[in-house]
């Protein structure tokens, strides 16, 4: 590959655009709205101009509902060897392809599982897709070179191949995804009339369920809309879920001793099969989760005290798993949280109260 076009200069296909260029991929931008074009350009994700001819690969990173008339246009003005999108669903935009009447023959259907609550060319970074999966979903009987193409895009992001079919996918998607983003806008809607002493007591955990419902609404619009039976699917169990629970927490403060026995096993139940389902999400490299010890330190809200505390622990020969940062309401400090291998939790806390660290037992 030496030449692309990406067309749709958002937080992902500026990302992609930045990626390939600076891996000495030329790089041609194109946007419905030729400013965010330029922008991307600035950049430095390539150039707004016109290539002369046809490029090796074009990728359109355009909402799923614009997947389709995107590409039929591209296709069809024969602007490339291989044809790519990037849309969070694969099923419904190749099938409109093929009511189209367009030779798929050049064409495959990608998903990179990366993104911010932030979208637009200036929340974009060549470093979004590093480690991450790419989903790619060929058709049967699909060209091998435009595989291998969509393989090399890939690997110049960084990022991992994933082959998946392309329901398969947006079934996939709509549980770890999809549903996600609607749950925790759901829980954050709770907030919107709460009582201003309630909202001020919130703490991580709120902060945690609630960091998604940041995202914009437009953009979620255009994927659910795509996807909505899958995603439907999914909250109905969700649902169904939460009839029980809310059941079994009405049980609990009934007068029968019996009838408080069967809704604390009701909640605990829920409580188990949720732990039983964070223990699958997949951990550090994509391997199983690790079960880290917590190093909490009392940190200050100034600049140079996290490099500081990363410092330190580097003298102490501890290797930083995961890191989480705990701001205190209304104060100008916080916890951070290093996450360790157990048997490193008791080097690095005395490593750090002997620099003068106050760690939080």
């Amino acid at each position: 590959m030496r030449t692309a076009l990406v067309i749709g200069t958002g937080l992902i296909g500026t990302s992609i655009a930045l990626a390939l260029q600076s891996r000495g991929i030329q790089v041609y931008l194109a946007d419905h709205d030729p400013a965010q074009a330029e922008t991307a350009a600035a950049l430095g994700a390539g150039t707004a101009e016109e290539p002369p001819g046809p490029v090796d690969l074009a990728v359109a990173a355009v909402p799923p509902a614009h997947v389709a008339p995107t590409l039929a246009a591209a296709i069809r003005r024969g602007c490339a060897r291989a044809y790519l999108d990037v849309a969070s669903v694969k099923g419904g935009p190749r099938r409109e392809l093929e009511a189209m009447g367009c030779d798929l023959s050049a064409y495959l259907g990608t998903h990179p599982m990366a993104g911010k609550e932030r979208s637009g060319p200036l929340a974009a970074t060549a470093e979004l897709f590093e480690g991450r999966p790419w989903v790619l979903t060929p058709a049967e009987g699909g060209d091998t070179e435009v595989l291998n193409i969509a393989l090399e895009l890939v690997a110049l992001c960084r990022a991992v191949p994933v082959v998946m079919e392309a329901d398969a996918h947006d079934r996939a998607v709509a549980l770890v995804s999809h549903t996600p983003q609607l749950v925790s806008s759901l829980v954050a809607a709770r907030l919107q009339g709460a009582d201003e002493t309630a909202v001020r007591l919130c703490g991580q955990g709120i902060r945690d369920v609630t960091r998604i419902a940041a995202s914009a609404p437009r953009m979620w619009m255009d994927i659910l809309s795509a996807n909505p039976g899958p995603v439907a699917d999914v909250l109905s169990e969700v649902s169904a879920d939460l009839e029980r629970t809310v059941a079994a927490l009405r049980a609990l403060e009934a007068a029968d001793d019996e009838a408080r026995a069967a809704g604390a096993r009701g909640v605990e139940d829920v409580l188990r099969r949720g732990n039983a389902g964070r223990e699958r999400v997949p951990g550090k490299h994509g391997a199983a989760p690790a079960a880290y010890e917590i190093v909490s330190v009392h940190i200050g809200d100034q600049p140079g005290e996290l490099a500081r505390i990363f410092a330190d622990a580097g003298r102490a020969a501890v290797n930083i798993e995961d890191v989480r940062i705990e701001h205190a309401t209304g104060q100008q400090a916080g916890f951070i949280q290093l996450m360790v291998e157990p048997q490193a939790a008791p080097v690095l806390a005395a490593e750090l109260r002997e620099r003068g660290w106050s760690i939080r037992q």
